[in-house]
């Protein structure tokens, strides 16, 4: 009869670990350069702030404009607001004034 002797594998005993090392990098990886990781987290925080800077500026141009539009709709017209829309829709000015135009938003 013959007798087969095997020697042991350790591969077995390698199996769990090297595919928990396999998750480990590939969630690790993703946590620090993912869409929302670690390394964008700043760059979205940047832009927030950016965003919010162009919000804060929005809100001022809309305020501007807002109090222009109530001189003009509070039922009296006042008389500078009048004749500055006059000389700029008309495109006219006296030979004596100085006109200085602001751009139209």
């Amino acid at each position: 009869m013959w007798t087969r002797q095997h020697r042991k594998r350790r591969t077995g005993a390698l199996i769990v670990p090297a595919i928990t090392v396999a998750f480990l990098a590939y969630f690790g990886f993703h946590a620090f350069h993912g869409e929302f990781g670690i390394y964008n987290s700043h760059q979205l925080d940047a832009q927030a702030a950016a965003l919010k800077q162009q919000l804060a500026g929005i809100k001022a141009e809309r305020e501007e404009l807002e109090q222009r539009v109530q001189l003009l709709h509070d039922g009296t017209i006042e008389k500078d607001m009048l004749d500055e829309q006059a000389r700029r829709t008309l495109n006219l000015s006296r030979e004596d004034e100085v006109t200085i135009y602001r751009p139209v938003r």
